[in-house]
């Protein structure tokens, strides 16, 4: 009887735990489908990315930072990428107008797949510049951007196939300044970014 009742109180346990994983896997569902009607709709971009010309993912992390953008930035030859995190409503927009004003004189672009249609904006010092046809932007990138826009991979993906991935968020205020003057030349009477 002892073994009985054991046996009876593992299945018991096992039901329990499958009940729990069907109600987590439920709600992450939901979760997913109020991400993707908000997407649908346009109030939630699936992705978004600011591209710079700076080569260097720790640079561009290190920026990010000091601009209060939580974002995972992925190291390119042909400019370093952002994709961010923060896709609610014009959060993509308020990120790179804050990291064009913070960072002075640095041009950026901000690709955006909302509802289903991509976007590409210049912006420099917190204004909106010229705005480029996807297929003219993708040209210029590394191959990898437009594989995020179009949703074929995530930075999961990008990160598996060897790119130098610096998350933002684990950069303190004091770390983005050492980065940053690690790329800072002093000369006479001015400073510049390599």
């Amino acid at each position: 009887t002892v073994n009985s009742d054991a046996s009876s109180g593992e299945s018991q346990d096992g039901l329990q735990s499958k009940e729990a994983d069907a109600v987590l896997s439920e709600a992450e569902n939901s979760l997913s489908f109020d991400d993707e009607l908000q997407g649908l709709l346009g109030n939630r971009a699936k992705v978004a990315v600011i591209i710079t010309r700076l080569a260097s993912a720790r640079l561009f992390a290190a920026f990010c930072q000091l601009s209060d953008i939580s974002a995972q930035c992925l190291a390119s030859p042909q400019g370093a990428v952002a994709v961010l995190r923060n896709l609610d409503g014009d959060g993509p927009e308020t990120a790179i107008k804050d990291l064009t004003t913070v960072v002075s004189g640095m041009p950026a672009v901000l690709a955006i797949n909302r509802a289903d249609k991509l976007e590409a904006t210049m912006y420099l010092q917190g204004k909106v510049g010229q705005t480029f046809a996807p297929p003219v932007l993708f040209t210029s990138t590394a191959p990898f951007v437009e594989d995020l826009l179009l949703g074929i991979t995530d930075v999961q993906g990008v990160r598996d196939s060897g790119v130098e991935t610096v998350d933002s968020a684990s950069l303190t205020r004091d770390d983005a300044m050492k980065i940053l003057a690690e790329h800072t030349r002093f000369g006479r009477g001015s400073s510049s970014i390599e």
